[in-house]
C-alpha cells in the first residue's frame, strides 16, 4: 500500500484577488479553518502567492499582492510564487511537495476558474490526489455569476480523474486530512 501525505494548498488568498470576491467572509473563515486544522494535525501548508508583473497591481511587494489580513504563514509553511494561474508552471512546487512526500492536496483559495480550476487539474496530471474544499474556494462575477461558477467547478472537477488519480470535491466539515 502507497504511503500517502496530505498537504493544504492555499492558493492566492491576498488583498487584491480576494476584493470583491463572492461570500469572501464565508469562505475566508472557511479557509482560515482549514489552516488551523492543518496546522493542529501537523499537516504541511504550502501557500501559493500571485506575482503580477511591474507596474501591475499585484506586483511584489505591493498592497494588493500581500496576503489578506488574518493569513500569516509560519516559518514552517512554505511560500511558492507563481506568475500565471497553474501553481506548478515555472514553479518549485512540484519539487517541494515531492521533497516532503506528498501525494494529497487539499486546496482552497480564490478565483476558481481561473488558478483553483488550473491548478487541480495539473496536480492530478502530475500524479497528485486532489481534493477541492467545495466551500473552500470564490470568484468574482464573470460573464455568469460567481455562485454558478463554482457550483460548475465544484461539479466538474468532481467528475476530472486518470485511471491512477481523482480529484474529490468535500465540503470543509468532511475533511479528514491522510
Amino acid at each position: 500500500m502507497e504511503d500517502k501525505r496530505s498537504a493544504l494548498l492555499v492558493i492566492d488568498v491576498q488583498v487584491g484577488p480576494m476584493w470583491g470576491t463572492y461570500k469572501k467572509d464565508e469562505t475566508f473563515v472557511v479557509i482560515q479553518t482549514m489552516i488551523s486544522k492543518a496546522e493542529q494535525e501537523n499537516v504541511p501548508i504550502f501557500y501559493i502567492q500571485f506575482e503580477g508583473p511591474e507596474n501591475d497591481l499585484l506586483e511584489r511587494g505591493s498592497q494588493f499582492w500581500q496576503f489578506a489580513p488574518g493569513i500569516t504563514p509560519r516559518k514552517e509553511d512554505i511560500v511558492i510564487h507563481k506568475r500565471g494561474a497553474d501553481s506548478f508552471f515555472q514553479t518549485e512546487l512540484q519539487e517541494e511537495l515531492h521533497q516532503h512526500n506528498i501525494t494529497h492536496l487539499f486546496v482552497v483559495g480564490v478565483r476558481t476558474e481561473y488558478c483553483i480550476d488550473t491548478t487541480c487539474r495539473a496536480a492530478l496530471s502530475l500524479g497528485f490526489d486532489v481534493t477541492l474544499i467545495a466551500d473552500g474556494h470564490t470568484t468574482v462575477d464573470e460573464c455568469i455569476p460567481a455562485e454558478q461558477i463554482i457550483y460548475h467547478h465544484n461539479n466538474v472537477l468532481s467528475r476530472v480523474s486518470t485511471p491512477e488519480r481523482r480529484i474529490m470535491v468535500q465540503s470543509s466539515n468532511e475533511v479528514e486530512f491522510d
